[in-house]
């Protein structure tokens, strides 16, 4: 059982990221994870779910439901921010583990993280694809159906966007993080206008009486049958409600799907030029950026039409083609299926850094964890992931499968916090350049929120997640327990 919670030393970790074939390039300052956050966060969230949340279940209190869900993030922030700083190594929540609560719980994050991107990264370039091929469509252009993907075809059909979409972006990182950064740099940009068009232009159309009542009166959920329920109401009785007070908190577990990503900065440490200073200031600012903008449009957007009239498939285009602004609704659609690349592009990435930190710890194949002489980028995962999710995205219809990205990700958000508790207490002599506040209050109160958010998702969500999680202790058992560099270690001596 001792061997199942080893840990891996800071200092060790930090050693490994020196070796010349297993280092990886050091190219990105605090501006570069500001915008790699804000690229990966806002995406299908925002031009998405706004509509849905504020019809469905919030109202115009959909921008309290924002803020509630930005309020968890930003407890997770902190906490992800004193082990970025501390521990400045590839591998975001998994690195972190294995330093203070032992190897098992580190694979099982790890395996956890390598799902959520992956999942994450195939949803969303299939949503991009839907993008394009609407702007296509507009402009005379159809593609074939066979080409369309699943969702599309009737019977066989490929997704040739999403495809391709993956492929070239698994080219961009390979060539290294520098060039993704610029790719990134001017794609946000892009996405920064659109919204700022939402939120500009909108103000000219918003109407004070759209806004009564801010908070609606609350609606019983329907009540769930098996594993579709939310696994709160099968565990304790409780049914969550739509709208009302209550109703912002159940809306606050869907639009936390807005902000997944900003934890893929901590993946990029290891790539940093000064990580102890940047990491921090990355994670955070664009954290804060994001939720004002989502709680700026939700504003703008409810305030331009009744809640009960928003579209629910693209809320953002739709309320200016229903007040005869075709041209917005035009520009809106060409910024969403712009920013959708950055967030395809900044999972990928967190991805393939979890995967290469794993190898070099000799938990999957070292073979992985080499990198490229010339990119100083783990070029090797790169192009695997890269090839498999293309694949995917190209032939798999996921979307019942998006809310495995939500729990996975509150998973490694209740990991992360316990793991700042338990570091502070075994290694109190560690430098850290950024601390969290209020240890242990503000990791205990960031574990009960997310874990909250998590009981709020359907049990079949958690019976999915479950069996990943079972077939990665499995591997675990048979491959990595064995072959990890901590237990060549104990046998060399």
């Amino acid at each position: 059982m001792s061997t199942l919670f080893r840990t891996k030393s800071v200092e060790q970790s930090i050693r490994d990221t020196e070796e010349p074939e297993h280092a990886l390039k050091k190219s990105l300052s605090a501006l570069d994870l500001t915008v790699f956050g804000v690229g990966v966060i806002i995406g299908t969230g925002i031009f998405v779910l706004t509509g849905k949340v504020a019809k469905e279940t919030a109202g115009p209190a959909t921008a309290l439901a924002f803020v509630v869900a930005g309020i968890v993030c930003a407890l997770a922030a902190l906490c992800y921010a004193e082990f970025a700083s501390t521990v400045p190594v590839a591998g975001s929540a998994y690195t972190f583990s294995y330093a203070s609560l032992g190897e098992l719980v580190a694979w099982i994050i790890g395996w956890d993280l390598v799902l959520e991107f992956a999942l994450g990264t195939a949803v969303v370039a299939v949503g991009w694809s839907g993008y394009v091929r609407s702007l296509l469509d507009n402009i005379g252009w159809s593609m074939p159906e066979v080409l369309s993907g699943p969702d599309v075809a009737e019977g066989f059909g490929f997704d040739i966007l999403a495809f391709v979409l993956v492929l070239v972006l698994t080219v961009i990182l390979v060539l290294g993080m520098k060039l993704s950064a610029r790719v990134t740099t001017v794609v946000v940009a892009v996405k920064l206008a659109v919204v700022g068009i939402v939120i500009v232009a909108g103000l000219f159309f918003v109407k004070s009486a759209n806004y009564t009542p801010f908070v609606p009166d609350a609606v019983p959920q329907p009540s769930g049958s098996g594993w579709d329920a939310p696994l709160v109401q099968l565990v304790f009785g409780y049914a969550p409600t739509n709208f009302g007070l209550l109703g912002i908190f159940t809306a606050a577990s869907i639009v936390f799907f807005a902000f997944i990503g900003f934890d893929v900065v901590a993946t990029a440490a290891e790539e940093t030029k000064v990580p102890q200073r940047d990491m921090p200031r990355g994670i955070l600012a664009s954290l804060l950026i994001c939720t004002v903008l989502y709680v700026a449009v939700s504003l703008v957007v409810t305030g331009m039409q009744h809640y009960t009239e928003l579209s629910v498939s693209a809320p953002l285009a739709d309320a200016f083609k229903a007040l005869g602004h075709p041209f917005y609704a035009g520009v809106i659609s060409f910024g969403a299926a712009v920013g959708l690349t950055t967030v395809c592009l900044i999972l990928l990435l967190g991805q393939t850094r979890v995967f290469f930190a794993m190898s070099r710890d000799g938990l999957l194949p070292r073979f992985f964890s080499k990198t490229h002489p010339r990119f100083g980028t783990p070029y090797r995962p790169t192009i695997l992931l890269g090839v498999i999710i293309a694949i995917v995205a190209g032939v798999t219809s996921i979307n019942e499968l998006a809310t495995l990205v939500n729990i996975g990700t509150l998973f490694a958000f209740v990991v992360v916090a316990l793991g700042v508790i338990v570091l502070r207490r075994t290694r109190p002599d560690l430098p850290r350049a950024f601390r969290t506040p209020w240890v242990p209050l503000l990791p205990v109160v960031s574990v009960a929120a997310s874990v909250w958010l998590m009981l709020n998702l359907p049990a079949e969500t958690w019976l999915r997640f479950g069996i990943w999680m079972v077939i990665g202790v499995i591997i675990y058992a048979v491959y990595g327990r064995r072959n990890s560099g901590l237990a060549k270690a104990a046998a060399r001596r």
